[in-house]
């Protein structure tokens, strides 16, 4: 096994299939497929299943991913160590973010690190599970996460606090509410979509409702966070979501503040042991970045 094998199975996996790695790497297709046949010669198992043209990771190749993402970061380190000489940085810097929150502050960062440091790669990739913040870090998936807080099994991690993202309601078009914020004590009589209880704001949402004596029927209960906002735009039901989010359907939408209103901590999270040189350096630049950035 070698540097290069494992490169080019992360521009497969990154990239959606041998053609777009191919093309990413400047290289041509055959040399791809060639050294992914014989990274899975070398370790004996299969690492995509090839489904037609497409390529879907094994169980195998899924466990695969974050190792050589920490190999390739510690190759690069390696050697920017060994060519010294040159004070610029130069690397690869890779984050996930939770869908909501890859937007705004997180951008704003990474734009303004790629600025100073123009040489450094960035990997912007999506995180699903907001409870897998620390598995994803320990495993080497990723360096950082953007995540929620509070979050499970950080002990081992620090934590840099970025902001805090408010809720807001959000009702198919043609809903009529008043102008302003809407009291929770005075929700439409409209159907709801929620996701499930359990550790999150939308816990201490739902609860607030009751508490307010406003009874909203449920339209959906949905495990997936991001159809949400389909099923509010389709005319299923009112939800409450990130102001983000909500904002960006003014035109296609009725969103309003709430009242209370409802916010949520989100936070940089990294292992300071397992930092990079561009890792570090990203950390030292989120710190002394301006509060209002």
């Amino acid at each position: 096994m070698d540097f290069r094998q494992l490169e080019y199975f992360l521009a497969v996996v990154e990239r959606d299939g041998i053609n777009g790695a191919a093309s990413g790497l400047g290289v041509a297709q055959p040399t791809v497929s060639q050294s992914l046949r014989g990274l899975e010669r070398e370790l004996g198992v299969e690492l995509f299943h090839r489904i037609g043209r497409g390529m879907v990771l094994t169980a195998a190749g899924r466990s695969l991913v974050g190792p050589s993402r920490q190999v390739l970061r510690d190759v690069v380190a390696a050697r920017d160590t060994l060519t010294g000489g040159s004070a610029e940085l130069a690397g690869r810097l890779d984050v996930m973010a939770f869908p909501a929150l890859a937007t705004g502050t997180i951008v704003d960062l990474v734009a303004r690190f790629r600025a100073e440091h123009p040489k450094v790669t960035v990997q912007l990739s999506e995180l699903r599970d907001e409870s897998a913040t620390a598995t994803v870090i320990r495993d080497g998936h990723s360096e950082f996460v953007v995540a929620h807080l509070p979050f499970d099994g950080h002990d081992s991690l620090e934590v840099v606090e970025l902001g805090e993202q408010e809720f807001w309601l959000v009702y198919p078009a043609g809903t009529r509410l008043p102008e302003g914020a809407v009291k929770l004590s005075e929700l439409p009589d409209i159907p709801m979509v929620f996701v499930p209880r359990g550790g999150s704001l939308g816990d201490t949402i739902e609860e607030a409702i009751r508490d307010a004596g406003a009874r909203p029927p449920l339209a959906v209960l949905t495990e997936h966070r991001e159809a949400r906002l389909p099923l509010v735009l389709a005319g299923v039901g009112g939800s409450l979501m990130e102001r983000c989010v909500a904002e960006s359907v003014r035109d296609r939408a009725v969103v309003r503040p709430c009242d209370p209103s409802f916010t949520r901590a989100f936070a940089l999270a990294f292992d300071p042991a397992t930092l990079s040189p561009v890792g570090r350096a990203f950390v030292d630049f989120v710190r002394a970045a301006p509060p209002d950035l």
